[in-house]
């Protein structure tokens, strides 16, 4: 053997040994997607009109606050659609002064008077600007939170509406559990507690003789029933505005509070903790409420200046404590979302999918057995020996760039058969013409491979230009198989071309031979 065969045949049996590495043991190494592990395919819609109307409320407030703040008395202020607000009772004399304060407000929203007063409507640029912000947002959130999980190459993207999300969790036995965490919005909310708690809403109410300030909030929360003593509902009087909220959020953890009970606590960013120092200086001795979700978990008395810590106490288990961490972490979606589709797929129905495509590939292997041994003779077990590594170097590469195996990924590893198929044809094909010119053996080998070489290449390319679109613009299934193609084509580029012309090579090397079995 020369040492350039000798080279060459070195480096098929490393990189072969490296690929068998790469994915040994399969059931540890190669991930399955969602058809054939089992999982939980949802499709969720994003409702754009909450953060609308969250948008809408926060500038009513803000100018209610700055309106107070000038001294400008104006009627109430209502929030009647998600994207519009009306201001009543704006006096003539007052007038000048109001519009002087919509400097903010104007950047937004478009003013229009009326008998009543005046309305502000969000400009319809800024509205389409808030729907796409927000699908963008809650997709972020929700793959932060699907990663927490330790979800095994999840799948979260746009679905066909744009404001439709599709979220695939390969692996997830306790889905009701996946689904609260995804959906939760765990909007995190520090606020002034003006009065309470009181027993039930009615006595809320009745403590502002019925009628109840725009700027203050009536809101169900836990009363603390002491050590040993379980928790009760009732009800508190919050300011509408809120010192800090999720946003100032840096981190959050599960831990015990005073009574070795679970609870969690948070940590805020330098903004939010230079806010939350200001407000809780000027607040001594009043009630400060740790608010989620409208509902407050906790009330207590402000006794000194806190920067960046604070605890949430309540009635929580442990694996309650940890979801609430889980979420706060990854931020509050910016608007509910409402299931559209549900499917779980049972991991025995994966197995059998598993089951089913192995059984296809092995018998298109078969055929393609029988049928280049029929054809070929001899030279069709150069064709197996390489379409054999093509498929060992596909599986390897898969598994060391953490690609994930679908069904439609199965399909196409069988395309893979055909591909490696397709090529030996193309060169054994040539090989039989070099030898009807009158050539030898190794000189027809030779000139075969040498010649056919530019039209692999050239059906290699268009293939991968398919796949390149496929992967592009479609979905999840659809990309698995473009990836599988993809790794495919180029594994059998090497094998057709380099592994193919080596075991010819190698065959050729050990003696004379006057005649080719082909």
């Amino acid at each position: 053997m020369s040492k350039n065969l000798r080279w060459k045949v070195l480096v098929i049996l490393g990189v072969t040994a490296l690929a068998v590495w790469s994915f040994y043991p399969p059931d540890q190494k190669v991930r399955l997607g969602l058809d054939l592990k089992g999982g939980v395919h949802l499709v969720m819609r994003v409702q754009t009109d909450d953060a609308l109307r969250l948008e809408t409320q926060t500038a009513a407030d803000r100018l209610a606050e700055q309106l107070k703040t000038a001294n400008i008395a104006v009627g109430p202020i209502t929030v009647p659609g998600p994207t519009s607000f009306s201001v009543a009772g704006v006096t003539a004399d007052q007038d000048a002064a109001f519009r002087g304060a919509l400097t903010e407000v104007e950047v937004n929203y478009d003013r229009s008077s009326g008998a009543a007063g005046y309305t502000f409507t969000l400009k319809p640029n800024v509205v389409v600007q808030l729907r796409e912000d927000t699908v963008n947002q809650a997709l972020q959130t929700i793959e932060r939170r699907v990663n927490e999980l330790g979800v095994a190459e999840p799948i979260v993207a746009r679905h066909s509406a744009a404001d439709q999300i599709l979220v695939q969790l390969p692996g997830v036995t306790d889905v009701n559990r996946a689904k609260e965490i995804i959906r939760s919005t765990a909007l995190l909310e520090l606020k002034l507690v003006e009065q309470g708690p009181f027993p039930d809403e009615a006595s809320a109410r009745q403590a502002y003789a019925g009628n109840v300030p725009p700027d203050i909030h009536i809101l169900p929360g836990t009363i603390d029933g002491g050590p040993g003593q379980p928790a009760s509902t009732g009800y508190y009087a919050v300011r509408r505005v809120a010192a800090v909220t999720g946003r100032d959020l840096r981190n959050a953890r599960p831990t015990l509070d005073e009574n070795n009970r679970p609870a969690v606590s948070f940590s805020l960013n330098n903004e939010g903790a230079r806010k939350f120092g200001t407000f809780t200086q000027a607040n001594i001795g009043r009630m400060l409420g740790v608010i989620m979700d409208a509902r407050v978990y906790s009330a207590a008395t402000i006794q000194s200046r806190i920067d960046d810590e604070g605890r949430i106490s309540g009635s929580f288990s442990n694996q309650q404590a940890q979801d609430l961490s889980l979420v706060l972490r990854s931020g509050a979606l910016p608007a509910s979302l409402t299931y559209l589709e549900e499917r779980t797929v049972g991991p025995s129905l994966g197995a059998d999918s598993v089951r089913a495509g192995v059984m296809a590939a092995s018998g298109g292997l078969l055929l393609v057995t029988l049928f280049m041994l029929f054809y070929y003779r001899l030279a069709g077990f150069n064709a197996l020996i390489s379409i054999g590594i093509n498929l060992v170097l596909l599986l390897g590469l898969m598994a060391y760039v953490g690609a994930t195996m679908t069904l439609p990924g199965i399909a196409g590893f069988i395309l893979t058969i055909g591909m490696g198929v397709d090529s030996n044809v193309l060169i054994f094909e040539r090989i039989k013409e070099e030898l009807g010119t009158g050539k030898g053996v190794k000189q027809a080998v030779a000139a075969g491979f040498d010649r056919v070489l530019l039209t692999i290449l050239d059906t290699h390319v268009a293939s991968l230009i398919s796949a390149a679109f496929l992967f592009q613009f479609g979905t999840g299934p659809i990309r698995g198989f473009a990836m599988t193609l993809t790794i495919g084509l180029l594994c059998n580029v090497f094998t057709a071309y380099f592994v193919s012309r080596t075991l010819f090579e190698l065959t050729l090397s050990k003696r004379q031979v006057a005649k080719l079995s082909i």
